[in-house]
């Protein structure tokens, strides 16, 4: 099973240790499924990580385990341009997920819609919670 997971899950893992996005991050790390990420994600997730917001909560020395870890995923170099979505900034998500052949998206974000889209070409996308339930 091939999952790509949203920034705003990895970071909840590191915010919260015993909420979904957590248990999801663990069972990664426990080889559970096969973790689609990209160079795109990655520069994201580093850039991310020092907003004002997240300086509060997110250890530097966390960010960076985790970048690491992330480095041994399937990482993407290039994703598809064509997709369309109503938030820009979640179109290599969007590519992640046929470029990786991935099962399901995981994400928090309820703002843009990507749960209501449902899923993209054969990826379901689904909340944390969700994805716990029916595949963890």
């Amino acid at each position: 099973m091939r999952v790509v997971l949203d920034t705003n899950v990895l970071f909840s893992a590191l915010i919260s240790p015993h909420g979904a996005p957590d248990t999801i991050y663990r069972a990664w790390r426990a080889a559970r499924f096969e973790l689609v990420t990209s160079e795109v994600q990655l520069d994201e997730v580093r850039r991310a990580s020092r907003y004002p917001k997240f300086k509060q909560v997110l250890q530097p020395h966390r960010v960076g385990t985790m970048v690491n870890n992330l480095q041994r995923a399937m990482v993407l170099k290039t994703l598809p341009a064509e997709i369309e979505v109503a938030d820009p900034f979640d179109a290599f998500l969007l590519g992640m997920a046929p470029a990786g052949e991935a099962d399901y998206l995981v994400t928090g974000d309820h703002r843009a819609g990507l749960h209501q889209r449902g899923h993209i070409g054969r990826t379901r996308i689904l909340s944390p919670a969700a994805f716990c339930s029916e595949a963890l």
